[in-house]
């Protein structure tokens, strides 16, 4: 709104355009103010900006490690009093992570280019009749609830029969 403000504020005036878009004319003239002056801006704008150095500072002598959790306790080991969701907040706005434990595994990336399979049966998975239909799946995953516990990922392959929903594990 204030752009569009600013192109025509020459030929119709400041007031008669924020009577009718909403937005008052002090709120638009306070925004034009700080834009120029800094020390009208909010003291959270000045904290934020004070706590984004503080929290990139830890980050980098921390190797790129932590994550929210750590950095708001490093910070506040350090006596820079600050919430936890405010370190959340900052640490997302300026795109820092912490490393994340186990391996992550990303099964699938698609590539928008590439042609698509037909879908014949428009999503419609059930048959009137055995043997009309068989559906397959073929799925990455980690071995959950194993006895013995198993390390790794596992490959998991499923064909069924969609009539009699009868599956044939391989």
């Amino acid at each position: 709104m204030v752009a569009f403000i600013d192109r025509h504020r020459d030929q119709y005036g400041v007031e008669a355009i924020c009577a009718l878009l909403p937005m008052a004319p002090s709120s638009y003239y306070e925004y034009k103010a700080r834009q120029t002056d800094a020390s009208r801006l909010p003291a959270r704008t000045h904290r934020d900006r004070h706590l984004e150095g503080e929290i990139h500072r830890v980050w980098q002598e921390n190797f790129q490690l932590y994550g929210v959790r750590k950095m708001w306790r490093q910070l506040n080991r350090e006596a820079i009093a600050v919430a936890r969701c405010t370190v959340a907040r900052l640490m997302a706005r300026m795109g820092l992570r912490g490393v994340v434990r186990g391996r992550q595994f990303r099964t699938t990336v698609a590539d928008a280019a590439l042609a698509r399979p037909e879908d014949r049966v428009q999503r419609n998975f059930a048959a009137e009749r055995p043997d009309a239909l068989w559906v397959s799946d073929l799925t990455y995953g980690t071995p959950s609830q194993r006895s013995p516990p198993v390390l790794g990922v596992e490959l998991l392959e499923h064909v069924w029969n969609a009539c009699s929903v009868k599956l044939m594990l391989r």
